[in-house]
């Protein structure tokens, strides 16, 4: 597959330490998420990417033991439908990379493809499963459709990083 065909974020490798909604379930079951969904009444992918930079705005750092270095919006751009963040670790000062993005050129999609890495590293000790679930779940309160990383479904992610919960 060449570049021009692949119309997704960029897929995760073998490493533990990944969630992307563009990764095929079927090649990638423990990396894919499904993408979010903003509510029918959001009229425009613009006006749904500024509800979703307010919530990734009142991200709260250190939240559940994570991101304690805080974060930085890189790329905000409702009109394409794109935005990027770095959030970073307090102790090493690590850095992860994610990304929203609507992909393709559907109108009628209110699809809002995620991905959420660690840059080094192979395992991420629940770090990315616990910063999708966060804004998730502020997501969710907003009327969006955004599922979470769950055990059930990502039970391999949750034992290579000997996890308990997330």
């Amino acid at each position: 597959m060449t570049s021009e065909e692949y119309l997704g974020l960029k897929p995760c490798g073998a490493a533990p330490n990944c969630f992307c909604s563009t990764d095929s379930i079927e090649d990638s079951p423990d990396s894919n998420i499904p993408p979010f969904k903003f509510p029918k009444d959001i009229s425009s992918k613009e006006d749904a990417f500024k509800q979703l930079y307010e919530v990734v705005m009142a991200y709260e750092p250190g939240q559940n033991g994570i991101d304690g270095g805080g974060f930085e919006v890189k790329t905000n751009d409702p009109k394409t439908g794109y935005m990027y963040v770095q959030f970073e670790s307090l102790k090493n000062g690590f850095i992860d990379d994610v990304e929203f993005a609507i992909v393709g050129d559907n109108k009628d999609s209110n699809a809002v493809q995620v991905r959420s890495s660690s840059r080094l590293g192979y395992l991420d000790y629940g770090v990315n499963a616990k910063r999708i679930n966060y804004l998730a779940k502020s997501l969710r309160a907003k009327g969006w459709d955004a599922p979470g990383v769950e055990f059930d479904t990502h039970s391999m992610y949750a034992e290579e990083n000997a996890l308990k919960s997330f």
